[in-house]
């Protein structure tokens, strides 16, 4: 076994880059913004030979003292053997979706403020390198069967793409008219291509229990597989459906669940500027319950603003995330959180933002105490990898294996709240249980579609009648649950693996929680171990 060489993790990062160059733009390395990701026939064999000469050099190293090389190292390792399995059975390159978005981001990334000042001569290239991109991949997918979600989502994208760039792009506060030309012929490929998707052959999305057990023990680092998560989810989804209830007849003898979080539901703001004003005032409300229980991020700024007019409707369509993940590598001092404007239809904007969404979505989940701390801890955490695996990208987390930590942090700091006194009031409390019982029907489709024991029919029946799931959101939901196995799963099983954790420390709440956020994006069951491993638990 030879020394680990922490130089691998440039080159690890240098391969991912290289296919992934969209990536590294979210991530804040500018050297890719100019490029779209390599799709031509070679590319997969290209992509499996670094994979294979990457871990070979890292299972032939020795496991590092050091804290940082060693969660670097085995990043590295359970990231690159999930992607060797991927690019065998479930290639990205066979995913219509997968280019739709690459594509889209890869111009609206440039085009963001965490991206500002826009980079005219990257932005041009990816804008001419549209065509190209997107030509192989209807030349890739010709002839091949495809999930029919997979298809609509795209088609959907390259509609929403065609119009931004036909017509809101020039709203953008940089615009030049030099953009115009190849914004128009980009449009006219995101056109070609979704009609290229005519006619393909519908396919199974499952991805098998081999598949979904790699994820979960080797990416998420979790000891048990999708038959016992899904046993535990079963229980927790029928006992939290029975404690919701018990609570609602608490508020109000004799009111059903329903009932008291539609009543809740009608309480907000009265005006758009009011409900705009909400979301800073109540994030630093929650800031302010929080002390005594974490450290919060002081030094890294959120900025509350309305969506730039160029991004409104294309927004609506796209993985088009209100607040992202700051760019790692270039994280600048603050983020910004975008408001979605009401539009002409007020009613329906006061509706959408009742205050009780705004306190536990925007301003706890997201927010100051939520994705907020949590990235800006991550920023200097002692693993580099773990200080970017979080960035938000063009279909998701960069490295899925953080997710856990990520998603359970934010769900779990939800009911952390409620350890302050006075934050929420029982109504919303309930709501909290809602979110919960939820996130335990999300791993309830995530392994059953998986698993191949329901149809997507099914799923969406499920979502919607049963776990209590808007209507609108329930289709597009599941699409995402075929294109991202064991992504789901992660919001509930991190909430309970964090909740098992804090149970076995040995010390307070508040150096509880500034160790867990210290560790940055990591696998929760790893940071277990670390904790373990230095006599933090008992």
């Amino acid at each position: 076994m030879s020394r680990f060489d922490p130089a691998l993790v440039d080159r690890f990062l240098a391969h991912h880059w290289r296919f992934n160059p969209v990536d590294a733009t979210f991530m804040g390395e500018r050297g890719y913004d100019h490029r779209l990701p390599p799709a031509g026939a070679e590319t997969l064999d290209d992509e499996r030979a670094g994979i294979a000469e990457l871990l070979g050099m890292l299972e032939a190293s020795e496991e590092p003292d050091d804290l940082g090389q060693r969660l670097d190292r085995r990043m590295m390792i359970a990231e690159l053997t999930v992607r060797q399995a991927a690019a065998e059975s479930r290639p990205r390159l066979a995913n219509p979706a997968w280019y739709s978005g690459e594509a889209a981001f890869g111009i609206i990334s440039l085009l963001l403020p965490q991206s500002a000042p826009v980079r005219e001569a990257a932005l041009l290239d990816r804008l001419e390198g549209v065509d190209g991109f997107l030509a192989q991949g209807a030349e890739r997918l010709a002839g091949v069967a495809v999930p029919a979600g997979w298809v609509a989502r795209a088609r959907r994208e390259c509609a929403a793409m065609a119009l931004f760039l036909r017509e809101d792009i020039a709203l953008h506060e940089d615009w030049a008219e030099g953009w115009q030309a190849p914004a128009t012929r980009a449009a006219d490929a995101f056109e070609r291509f979704a009609s290229a998707l005519d006619g393909l052959d519908d396919a199974d999305p499952a991805a098998g229990e081999a598949y979904l057990t790699l994820l979960m023990r080797t990416q998420h680092g979790l000891d048990f597989g999708p038959r016992e998560a899904l046993e535990r989810a079963e229980a927790a989804f029928a006992r939290l459906g029975e404690e919701m209830e018990a609570m609602a007849d608490a508020i109000r003898p004799g009111a059903s669940a329903a009932i008291i979080l539609a009543k809740l539901a009608a309480i907000g703001p009265e005006s758009v500027d009011a409900a705009f004003k909400s979301y800073e005032a109540i994030d630093q409300k929650a800031r302010k319950a929080a002390e005594g229980l974490m450290t919060l991020a002081q030094g890294y700024g959120l900025d509350y603003r309305w969506m730039a007019p160029c991004f409104r409707r294309v927004s609506q369509t796209l993985y088009f995330l209100f607040y992202r993940s700051p760019p790692g590598l270039d994280a600048g001092s603050g983020s910004v959180y975008w408001v979605t404007p009401p539009g002409s239809d007020e009613t329906a904007f006061l509706a959408a933002n009742p205050t009780a969404i705004v306190k536990t979505i925007h301003s706890v989940h997201h927010g100051g105490v939520g994705h907020h701390t949590q990235n800006a801890r991550a920023r200097v955490a002692a693993s580099r990898l773990a200080r970017i695996a979080g960035t938000d990208c063009a279909l998701g987390l960069a490295f899925l294996g953080s997710g856990t930590l990520i998603e359970g942090w934010a769900c779990y700091v939800e009911d952390l709240l409620m350890e302050a006194d006075g934050f929420y009031s029982p109504a919303e409390m309930l709501l909290l249980k809602q979110f919960e019982r939820r996130n335990a029907a999300s791993v309830l489709v995530d392994i059953r579609l998986h698993l191949g024991e329901w149809s997507e029919e099914e799923a969406i029946a499920f979502y919607r009648d049963e776990a209590g799931f808007a209507p609108s959101r329930v289709a597009g939901e599941v699409v995402r649950n075929t294109m991202l196995p064991a992504s789901r799963l992660m919001y509930w099983l991190g909430v309970e693996g964090i909740k098992a954790l804090r149970n076995r420390w040995r010390g307070d709440t508040v150096s509880f929680h500034d160790t867990l956020l210290s560790f940055g994006h990591m696998p929760l069951a790893w940071i277990a171990e670390e904790m373990d491993r230095a006599g933090q638990l008992g």
